[in-house]
């Protein structure tokens, strides 16, 4: 299948150039999120050991007997089975669950002034490195998705922080999804994917992902599913439906999916890094007017949005 035409950016570009080059950079942004909804992001500071660090202690986990990775299932964080998410409900269609298993955590600073809760509560003692990496790995994730809220911003002729001036407060949700081999899985059933097709809830979503024949996907209205394009090192971006309805429908929240397992390839099993950085759960989005926007959406409280959308797919 052909490859989705998503560029490439180099945010250095951003970090290290004058007023102009940053124009021009914001305007390729915005050409980019109009037309697919998806960048490919090079030049973003983050250690070329980190990602890879974190993917190899995760895969030690998830590896574990079943009984023990149970003991860490936390009311929808921690450890998240097969058979438990099924993404493609979000778009209300029903099928069978997706094949793969998550680590799911999360940081709300809004709950209580002056703190922060996180979630899960537990975190593996076998693999006791996992904690400390996931924390040095989410610093970092949310530092870029600011500097490329800003990139946004400015792409809309808005004040740098028109966004980043919501996310102040730390607000996000990360899962490590670990796709098992097709020799573990077995076939899959008609209509099962690794992760079924869906568009992300919120604003932002930065990815780090491993190449293979069961990867990732993108829709495009003409084309259909074309494979995403892979650049070691670089980090896949897109945005969720609450940015899409903040800009009005000028940017797209860019829908795809993950392939089943391929027979083909039975040993290949995939781990993927996903960091979704949101705003302050009380945040009303509103549609930004034309002619920016086009089309104006009824205002929407971030939190309530992503909350359902969440109750749709966890089961």
């Amino acid at each position: 299948m052909d490859t989705a035409p998503i560029p490439l950016i180099d945010l250095g570009r951003w970090t290290r150039g004058h007023r102009a080059d940053r124009e021009r950079l914001a305007a390729r942004v915005d050409r980019s999120l109009q037309s697919s909804g998806f960048l490919l992001v090079t030049g973003h500071g983050i250690e070329t050991e980190l990602p890879g660090r974190l993917r190899a202690a995760a895969n030690e986990f998830f590896h574990l007997p079943q009984p023990v990775k149970r003991r860490y299932d936390q009311d929808r964080r921690g450890w998240i089975g097969r058979d438990r998410v099924t993404t493609a409900r979000s778009e209300g269609t029903p099928g069978p669950p997706d094949l793969l298993e998550v680590w799911s955590c999360a940081v709300d600073s809004s709950v209580r002034p002056g703190g922060r809760q996180q979630t899960p509560g537990r975190w593996p003692g076998e693999v006791p490195v996992l904690h400390p990496l996931v924390t040095a790995y989410t610093a970092r994730m949310r530092t870029l998705a600011d500097t490329l809220l800003a990139v946004m911003a400015t792409a809309l002729g808005r004040p740098a922080d028109f966004f980043t001036r919501h996310t102040a407060r730390p607000h996000w949700d990360f899962t490590i999804n670990w796709y098992p081999a097709a020799e573990e899985t077995g076939a899959p059933a008609p209509g099962q994917f690794r992760v079924g097709p869906h568009t992300d809830f919120g604003l932002v979503t930065l990815l780090d992902r491993e190449p293979g024949r069961g990867g990732l996907q993108v829709h495009d209205e003409v084309a259909g599913w074309r494979d995403a394009p892979f650049k070691a090192g670089a980090v896949t971006v897109n945005i969720g439906d609450l940015m899409a309805r903040w800009s009005g429908d000028r940017w797209r929240s860019g829908r795809h999916r993950v392939l089943p397992p391929p027979c083909g390839a039975p040993q290949e099993e995939l781990t993927s890094l996903v960091y979704f950085h949101g705003c302050a759960p009380d945040t009303e989005i509103t549609s930004l007017p034309a002619p920016l926007g086009r089309r104006s959406y009824g205002a929407i409280r971030a939190g309530d949005y992503l909350a359902d959308r969440m109750r749709a797919i966890l089961h």
